[in-house]
């Protein structure tokens, strides 16, 4: 089966289970056998950013001991064999500076979309 996920809600549940649930899920799929491409677009094109450090994060007396790692997420999906493309209109949106992300990040302009879309046999969207 192949599927393009869309992912546009960004951070959904990285508190409470320290990874994007979508990502988990996605990455999840693919390793079952379904052919899985994501495309980020919205605030989730923040992913793509090496780096993040979400340590010291703390509400009250709690503290995020387990802080998520999006790069490293999105990194071993990539490692994994699943294309991650995202939307450069968002990216531009944002103001994201292209060279400090991930490697092996595909962007396609907003008008594109549609072809990805096309080459799947089922689109999700998040």
């Amino acid at each position: 089966m192949k599927v393009l996920s869309i992912v546009e809600s960004a951070y959904r549940g990285t508190i409470e289970e320290q990874d994007d649930t979508i990502l988990w899920l996605n990455h999840i799929f693919q390793n079952s056998g379904a052919e899985i491409t994501v495309l980020l677009r919205g605030n989730s094109v923040n992913y793509l950013l090496n780096n993040q450090d979400a340590s010291g994060l703390n509400f009250g007396d709690w503290q995020q001991t387990n802080p998520p790692e999006l790069d490293k997420d999105i990194s071993a999906m990539i490692a994994k064999g699943i294309p991650i493309y995202a939307v450069e209109e968002d990216v531009r949106d944002r103001g994201l500076p292209q060279d400090k992300f991930i490697e092996g990040i595909q962007l396609i302009p907003l008008g594109k979309v549609a072809e990805l879309c096309d080459r799947a046999e089922q689109v999700w969207h998040w």
